[in-house]
């Protein structure tokens, strides 16, 4: 893409109403643009990210097992009454009248909406176990939204929700989610810590919210450094085995939210594996039982010819906060810095002095080069001063940046930046496209 061609609004100052590290920069950067309190326009760059994060959400659900739908963001009242949950709710629900006058209300969430689903299709045990997914966007009134896209009104969520026959079963079903969460994560470049939360009623250790450390979090968490030296699940895990083993290693150290905290039991970390820390949640994984399909009558036909009430689960991941949870973790005085697995574009590339027959000629040869190696590529052709260049790029956060001017060319020579390290080399043209072939496609 020819950044002459692109829509990229960057500002030079911070806006006031940004308090924190990643709603000034998503700002700066020209990636979302407020059109409401706590409602926001996604800009091509911002938009461009949130499909990477929306792509290994969905690459890892589906590796899991589970099977993606689509839900509509408009709900009836009436099923939100048969769980009993429509006059309970609050008034973050915004509530809808029709033209016919009958009342709908926008999603909040979709637990009434699976388990209608469910219900309408599912008979028989021989059909579960089932889990169901889909990213959607979300409406919460909150009564204060702040924060940029961290606490916003409206959303993107991904909500899957797992059917069994019994209890047993369901904690299969949970501890699949629990590895493809770890998985998932991992691959934005966050270490995400699952830390035991509250069950509610229904009790039980069948709940957790992930949590990265940063120090713009909502809650304080306590953990010990031992969970922070696991390794992540790999790619070949086989989510039909059992995955007991590997929930256990994760939930043996300590690891707690404020809410959750027991300060005995963290005395008996050692003084020196303790951690205390500021955390975002940026996932949670929960068995509710039979929570709705008791009152919304969501029954299987069992081996012996009863009927059972089926066991659900619900595992939410936050897709739109996952953006600015990813800049809270990634970033230095410059700018945003990606991981390459989220980066809107791989590559930046800096043409110095656009008009000049040679670089203009050395520049396309690369754009094209670095595009039919499947390398995404931000040309700026424009004709700015250097200074201004490289720091929207360092703004930006592209993880390298390949600099093409003609005092360079003559000696042969161009200037490849890894943005992360800021280390800076003169390569030849070849030497710079293998390099970036090798670091991002090898």
């Amino acid at each position: 893409m020819r950044l002459s061609r692109y829509f990229l609004p960057i500002l030079k100052e911070t806006p006031k109403e940004a308090e924190i590290v990643s709603h000034r920069l998503m700002l700066r950067a020209g990636m979302i643009r407020q059109e409401s309190a706590g409602i926001y326009a996604w800009l091509p760059l911002g938009l461009r990210v949130l499909r990477k994060i929306e792509r290994i959400v969905e690459e890892e659900q589906n590796r899991s097992g589970a099977v993606q739908l689509l839900m509509p963001t408009i709900q009836a009242a009436d099923l939100w009454r048969e769980s009993g949950r429509y006059d309970a709710y609050g008034k973050e629900m915004l509530r809808i009248t029709d033209r016919h006058e009958r009342e709908m209300l926008y999603g909040p969430t979709n637990e009434e909406m699976i388990t209608e689903i469910f219900r309408a299709y599912i008979r028989s045990y021989k059909d579960l176990p089932l889990n169901l997914y889909h990213i959607q966007w979300k409406f919460r009134d909150e009564v204060r939204p702040r924060f940029g896209i961290m606490r916003g009104r409206e959303f993107l969520m991904k909500d899957a929700y797992s059917f069994d026959t019994d209890k047993e079963a369901a904690r299969h079903a949970y501890n699949r989610m629990f590895v493809a969460y770890l998985r998932t994560f991992d691959r934005m470049g966050l270490k995400a810590i699952p830390m035991r939360a509250d069950t509610g009623p229904i009790g039980g250790d069948m709940s957790h919210e992930f949590i990265i450390l940063a120090s713009t979090g909502e809650s304080e968490v306590f953990c010990s450094k031992d969970i922070l030296d696991l390794p992540i699940p790999g790619a070949d895990t086989d989510f039909a085995s059992d995955l007991t083993p590997i929930v256990e290693a994760w939930t043996t150290p300590y690891a707690a939210t404020d809410e959750m905290h027991d300060e005995a039991a963290f005395n008996q970390v050692a003084e020196d594996r303790k951690v205390s820390a500021r955390g975002i949640e940026v996932g949670h994984i929960f068995y509710f039982g039979t929570k709705y399909s008791e009152p919304m009558n969501a029954k299987v036909t069992l081996s012996d010819g009863s009927e059972a009430v089926v066991h659900m689960g619900s595992y939410g991941i936050g897709v739109s906060r996952l953006l600015g949870a990813i800049i809270e973790a990634h970033h230095d005085d410059e700018g945003i810095v990606w991981p390459a697995s989220v980066a809107p574009f791989h590559v930046g590339l800096i043409n110095l002095k656009p008009g000049d027959a040679a670089t203009d000629e050395a520049c396309a040869d690369f754009y094209r080069q670095l595009e039919n190696a499947g390398i995404e590529v931000l040309y700026d052709d424009e004709d700015t001063r250097a200074g201004a260049k490289f720091a929207t790029m360092d703004l930006i956060g592209l993880p390298w940046q390949l600099i093409v001017g003609p005092r360079g060319l003559k000696d042969g020579v161009v200037e490849l930046k890894n943005r992360r390290s800021g280390e800076r080399v003169s390569l030849s043209p070849q030497e710079a496209i293998n390099r970036l072939i090798a670091e991002l496609k090898g």
